[in-house]
């Protein structure tokens, strides 16, 4: 942002520090009138024809701006995803306790991935994990969304879920 004498424009339109229009002067007038109050001429629309500036604390506006960023930056939530993987055989507890973390989780705002990692000739049954990935999405249907349905990727099978979000 142009400040002061790093303004090029021969002429701008001014604006006050209240926001009034003061109108078209020179930038040598413009700088006078901005030093005569102790602020500093911020041009604020350098493309307009001529460049508007305004009369202004500069370090102010500048603190003002940083702090919205930093508002900005901490209303971000940051969607993490984590894996569950499971076998095509898998046991009771043990599917259920894939199932508890995977809940955990979607609890906790991640979205979760299931996996299936097919060894040998289980490939020839996707059928058998395929069954095990929607039977998890089924037990999580209540805090999730399915957000991509089990689908092969090589020798393993995918499920992404979401957490619902509430309305």
């Amino acid at each position: 942002m142009l400040v002061n004498e790093g303004i090029r424009a021969r002429e701008v339109r001014l604006v006050g520090a209240n926001g009034d229009q003061i109108g078209v002067k020179s930038k040598h007038e413009a700088l006078e009138m901005a030093q005569r109050v102790n602020l500093d001429l911020v041009c604020v629309a350098p493309n307009a024809k001529p460049p508007v500036c305004r009369i202004m604390d500069y370090g102010k506006y500048r603190y003002e701006q940083q702090k919205k960023e930093k508002e900005a930056r901490k209303n971000q939530k940051v969607i993490t995803i984590k894996e569950v993987r499971l076998s095509p055989t898998i046991e009771a507890n043990d599917f259920n306790t894939k199932l508890r973390n995977a809940r955990k989780f979607l609890e906790k705002g991640d979205k979760v991935k299931a996996s299936i990692r097919f060894r040998g000739r289980a490939i020839t049954h996707s059928q058998i994990g395929r069954d095990v990935l929607e039977r998890l999405a089924k037990e999580c249907e209540d805090i999730a969304t399915i957000e991509a349905r089990p689908k092969m990727e090589g020798r393993s099978m995918f499920l992404v879920m979401a957490p619902k979000t509430e309305k």
